[in-house]
């Protein structure tokens, strides 16, 4: 003789309704935590934004300490992974990987030569891509 199991009761297993209730939390939690967590996401996309700026500040002075200049605008910042022709006081490369040239967002760091104030500029234009802007659309510069 065969026992009879929950599986075969006809009331046994989940109905559509109960699957549709489950869905629908399942989709108010996310219509609420999901705004929070693309925020948390951009933030950090500026924060690691700023400390790659600051990273490449550091990679800078190692530059200057060895060369004795920063890069021109024309070498840039591809100088710190690559030694620029006829420079034998080049100890470089000043990175561990190439991708540090580049923000967050895939642009390319801008950099500038020291002016009168001495130091050298490091500008990420934000997640925008323009110059201003506010939250992560604002630029990030040394």
């Amino acid at each position: 003789m065969m026992k009879r199991t929950d599986k075969d009761h006809p009331e046994a297993g989940v109905t559509i309704l109960e699957v549709l209730i489950v869905l629908a939390i399942i989709a108010m939690i996310a219509a609420v935590a999901g705004p929070r967590l693309i925020g948390y996401l951009g933030r950090a996309k500026s924060e690691t934004a700023q400390l790659q700026i600051d990273q490449l500040g550091n990679a800078l002075q190692l530059f200057y300490i060895d060369t004795g200049r920063y890069p021109t605008e024309a070498e840039g910042l591809g100088v710190l992974m690559t030694a620029p022709p006829g420079d034998g006081s080049w100890a470089g490369p000043y990175l561990d990987d190439e991708a540090g040239l580049s923000d967050p967002w895939g642009r390319a760091y801008l950099y500038q030569e020291p002016g009168d104030a001495g130091q050298p500029g490091i500008t990420s234009l934000g997640r925008d891509g323009a110059r201003g802007g506010t939250g992560e659309d604002a630029d990030l510069s040394l």
